[in-house]
């Protein structure tokens, strides 16, 4: 009873101080890791106390450590976040893109700017109906240096984002690079806002759906890698 108690404990302290945790279906015998992206991606600067974020340097471990761990059979991730830092969010979603257990993401809320290379990273993707994705050129705050190769840069950046939810989802690079000089929208100057169902229909997310067909998926998925390696 006393571990029970323990584990209860440790299961809500990881869920208040890093929106994690594992659950375990004594019915079906599998263990979820569920990975929640909420806020701005915090990347090498650490945001105000005041901000909701996502860490990556709390991620990235915890998923290598998911990886490695036979006890774990899948990872949800619950995504509503405005997006942040690019080098640190595609980090999060390489990551994710190369875990060998079935992996399944939901946008509830919003999962905007590098918060959508986030959700096509899983091997299937849900958006609820009133979700929303954001998708806009690459941008950046402060002082930067007016020369060709800054341009480039950005450019640079821009490829990398724009290939990888390409190759991660049924939509072209064309289409993505079109969605982003969208100047119809003035999401802010460019871009083009989603909603749900037009998120499925655009090719970036598989289906519209919520948290009980998330985990539907999950578990036939982990019932099939089961089966495969049997």
């Amino acid at each position: 009873m006393a571990d029970t108690e323990k584990k209860r404990e440790e299961q809500n302290e990881d869920i208040k101080e890093f929106g994690q945790t594992v659950l375990r279906t004594d019915r079906s015998n599998t263990a979820i890791y569920l990975l929640s992206i909420i806020g701005e991606i915090e990347g090498h600067e650490c945001l105000p106390a005041t901000a909701k974020t996502t860490k990556y340097e709390h991620v990235l471990p915890k998923l290598a450590a998911v990886e490695d761990d036979e006890g774990v059979d899948g990872v949800l991730l619950l995504l509503n976040t405005m997006g942040g830092d690019v080098e640190s969010g595609l980090a999060i979603a390489e990551m994710v893109a190369s875990i060998s257990k079935p992996t399944v993401s939901l946008v509830l809320g919003g999962s905007h700017s590098i918060g959508v290379p986030l959700a096509v990273s899983a091997d299937y993707s849900f958006i609820v109906p009133t979700g929303t994705m954001v998708i806009h050129p690459v941008r950046m705050s402060g002082t930067v240096i007016g020369a060709k190769q800054t341009y480039d840069y950005f450019k640079q950046m821009q490829d990398r984002i724009v290939g990888f939810i390409a190759s991660h989802c049924s939509v072209t690079t064309d289409r993505v690079a079109e969605m982003m000089m969208n100047t119809q929208m003035l999401t802010k100057d460019l871009g083009t806002i989603l909603v749900g169902k037009q998120a499925v229909e655009e090719g970036i997310i598989d289906a519209v759906g919520g948290i009980s067909d998330a985990f539907s998926a999950l578990h036939r998925m982990i019932e099939e890698q089961k089966m495969e390696n049997r």
